[in-house]
């Protein structure tokens, strides 16, 4: 298994400690995502997890072309810079079109590819020549084994920091399964691998949003953790009900501190 770099951490490696990327879905306002950030920071801080802060300047894949898509590049990646220069954490966020990626990795140590695009050639070369860490998100289409040749095309353009995260798989219409089989799988390609929790409790497609239920994050993630995931990626909002993107799924950051606690253990002894 190879250590990778994301900012001033050293991630994946045998008795590496379990790692986490966590923030809201997208970015709503400054205030309530510098909040976040500062809360997820404490937790991770508390229990010794290294922390990777994430949120999206554009849902550019809404269900309805009306919802709520973020404040664009611009605006965004002002906010997270100022996550980041205010809390010195490394941060992650999405890239839709190969335009984006070098404006993107001049704010961000890690540049994830969506899952739906995780087969756009151009994309993923062109988040992967910025020479910051690229997070492949395996499509819900997609057999683990084939994660391989996302992975090929970032090692052709020289860069080999590189994570893949699992996020469930489409089950006939409105529903994702999680095999766990998959994190083992991909894990075997020698880069840390990710359990993506809550979307993975996605429902699509159900009338006009996405569904889920956001109860079923926990037991997954523990299930993940179980099966030796290296880190686990968390949507989590101060009031999801009332949150602009994926209510139904982001877990209560109230509730964030609880599930990190039981996670680190159970990878604790997973990797013994």
């Amino acid at each position: 298994m190879k250590t990778i770099r994301v900012g001033k951490l050293n991630l994946g490696g045998t008795g590496a400690p379990l790692f986490v990327i966590a923030g809201p879905c997208v970015i709503e306002n400054e205030m309530m995502t510098l909040r976040t950030a500062e809360t997820l920071a404490g937790i991770c801080a508390e229990l010794g997890l290294p922390f990777i802060f994430k949120a999206s300047f554009d849902k550019a894949n809404r269900t309805a072309g009306a919802s709520f898509r973020g404040p664009g590049l611009k605006r965004g990646l002002a906010t997270l810079a100022k996550v980041k220069r205010t809390l010195g954490l490394p941060v992650l966020t999405d890239v839709h079109e190969a335009a984006q990626c070098r404006p993107v990795a001049e704010v961000c140590d890690v540049l994830q590819i969506p899952a739906f695009l995780c087969r756009q050639t151009d994309l993923i070369l062109a988040a992967a020549r910025t020479k910051r860490c690229v997070n492949i998100k395996k499509g819900q289409f997609l057999a683990p084994i084939d994660a391989q040749y996302a992975v090929a095309k970032v090692e052709a353009a020289g860069n080999h920091n590189i994570m893949l995260t699992e996020r469930g798989t489409t089950f006939g219409y409105g529903n994702l399964v999680v095999d766990m089989r998959s994190l083992a799988i991909m894990r075997e390609l020698g880069y840390p691998v990710v359990f993506d929790a809550t979307h993975s409790v996605q429902m699509p497609g159900a009338g006009g949003f996405t569904g889920g239920d956001r109860r079923m994050a926990a037991v997954l993630a523990r299930a993940a953790v179980a099966a030796g995931c290296d880190g686990v990626f968390l949507e989590a909002h101060p009031n999801p009900d009332k949150a602009k993107s994926d209510a139904a799924n982001q877990i209560p950051l109230s509730q964030v501190r609880d599930l990190l606690a039981k996670l680190r253990d159970i990878h604790a002894v997973a990797a013994a």
